[in-house]
Formats: C-alpha cells, structure tokens, sequence
C-alpha cells in the first residue's frame, strides 16, 4: 500500500518533504497518480504507519494537505 498527501501548491509539497526528510521518515515527492487528478501536480508518498504523526505535524506546522490517500 502507498500513501500519499496532495497540495495545492508546489512550494507545500517540497515543505512536507524537507521536514519529513529531516525527521529521517522516507518521504519523496512524486507526481500525482492519474487515478487522484487529470491535473499536472506533485504529492508526497510517505510510510502509511506515520500518517497519524504526520498528520499532526503538519497541523502544527500549518503545512496545507489537501487530501490524504492510501492506494493499493
């Protein structure tokens, strides 16, 4: 299974990595799957089993998700 968060914007996506990256989760920005969004945009994949902790990272780091998705 793969999770990923979208972002409306670039600059988020590369936000979410550095910060994750430099907590030592292996994150990367990826392109987002066609089966999310027609639309060109860029997501991060992340360890699904950090989501909970990502997730309130990134609410106390006002880092703006858009949506959040598990993909088989």
């Amino acid at each position: 299974m793969r999770c990923l968060a979208t972002f409306d914007v670039t600059s988020m996506a590369i936000m979410f990595e550095r910060l994750f990256r430099k907590k030592g989760l292996n994150v990367k920005v990826v392109p987002v799957p066609r089966s999310l969004s027609s639309s060109c945009g860029l997501a991060c994949e992340y360890p699904c089993e950090d989501e909970e902790e990502i997730r309130s990272i990134c609410d106390d780091r006002d880092i703006d998700v858009i949506g959040w998705h598990r993909l088989d």
